[in-house]
């Protein structure tokens, strides 16, 4: 209320404690929106979160911007209210009759709140929403931006050479010489494996990882075959398991770069980190920088390495400044977001 201004605080005062529907919506007063939703705050998260996004469509407004409501003094778990926000906001937005609100955002400044909103929204991000697809990419976007569906790629058998080895077999009879032959069919087999890995970050395999996969094969008594989202892998059981090992490890380094990627989209949303450029305007940094910075002054380093225009340079945490081996200095700022709106 501070940061609105006196203005709204008199507009609020006529109607101390006369809240009937809940809700109540006066000027943006200084903040740098047209009008704010008051609430009167009580456990029902989600109840709240609907009433206000029925009443922004209601009043055709374009966006609306949610705190994290009841984190503060009502002292609710952050995990139940994400929970409780998502759902309002999913149940809305599966509404046909919803036509003028286009953007939903939800403002978080505690950064220990961040992983609660995360993991209730990727929860929801794969979800058949198939009538709302624009709404739930709108309001995922705005955490850790757009997930393009990737195409839908072919099978690839990875070329391998294969040597052939002929047996001749003699024997006394007919029947022995099928006993061997038999006998040497299931010691082979024996040695026979083949497993299939399933998983949707397959879909993404691009040539790097195709590359690796032609390279284990090439080193291990393996066939591969990708069929995006699997890989099957078959040959000697020693080397499928390597293999296998080897295709999980792939997998989970892509997925931590996933994850990395989109709690940048997060944070990015929060703060941003700039540098001086040359033209004496201040550039943004990229978004896995600009965690790392932020990362960094959280947790009370004094310096980080990063790097400006493909130089090294050392951004000193406490006095702003990024200084090159060189003795060139650079300075550094922090810009919050989206502080004093609603």
């Amino acid at each position: 209320m501070d940061a609105a201004g006196s203005q709204v605080a008199d507009e609020c005062a006529p109607y101390a404690g006369k809240f009937q529907s809940g809700i109540l919506i006066t000027q943006g007063g200084n903040l740098l929106c047209s009008k704010i939703i008051h609430l009167i705050t009580n456990n029902r998260v989600k109840s709240q979160v609907s009433t206000v996004l029925e009443e922004c469509e209601k009043m055709m407004y374009k966006s609306v911007a949610f705190p994290a409501i009841g984190t503060g003094q009502a002292r609710q778990s952050p995990a139940k209210v994400a929970d409780e926000m998502m759902d309002a906001i999913v149940e809305f937005a599966s509404k046909k009759s919803v036509q003028h609100l286009q953007t939903i955002k939800i403002v978080i400044f505690q950064k220990n709140m961040f992983k609660d909103f995360y993991e209730s929204m990727k929860l929801r991000q794969d979800a058949d929403l198939s009538t709302t697809d624009s709404w739930f990419s709108m309001i995922t976007s705005f955490f850790w931006g757009k997930k393009q569906s990737p195409e839908k790629k072919k099978t690839i058998t990875l070329e391998k050479k294969v040597y052939l080895v002929t047996f001749q077999i003699c024997g006394e009879s007919q029947e022995n010489v099928d006993a061997a032959e038999s006998w040497i069919k299931n010691l082979i087999l024996k040695e026979q494996y083949d497993t299939t890995i399933t998983n949707e970050l397959i879909e993404s395999f691009g040539e790097r990882q195709i590359a690796a996969l032609a390279d284990l094969q090439r080193r291990k008594l393996v066939t591969i075959e990708l069929s995006p989202p699997q890989v099957t892998i078959s040959g000697i059981s020693r080397d499928v398991c390597f293999v296998s090992v080897e295709v999980q490890t792939m997998i989970q380094k892509m997925k931590d770069a996933e994850d990395e990627q989109s709690k940048a989209e997060v944070l990015y949303n929060l703060v941003e980190w700039r540098y001086l450029g040359s033209n004496d305007t201040f550039v943004a940094f990229d978004k896995l920088t600009n965690m790392q910075l932020e990362d960094a002054k959280i947790a009370k380093k004094p310096y980080l390495n990063v790097k400006i225009n493909t130089r090294n340079y050392q951004v000193d945490l406490n006095t702003l400044q990024a200084h090159d081996d060189q003795g060139k200095t650079i300075n550094i700022q922090r810009v919050p977001k989206n502080e004093g709106k609603l």
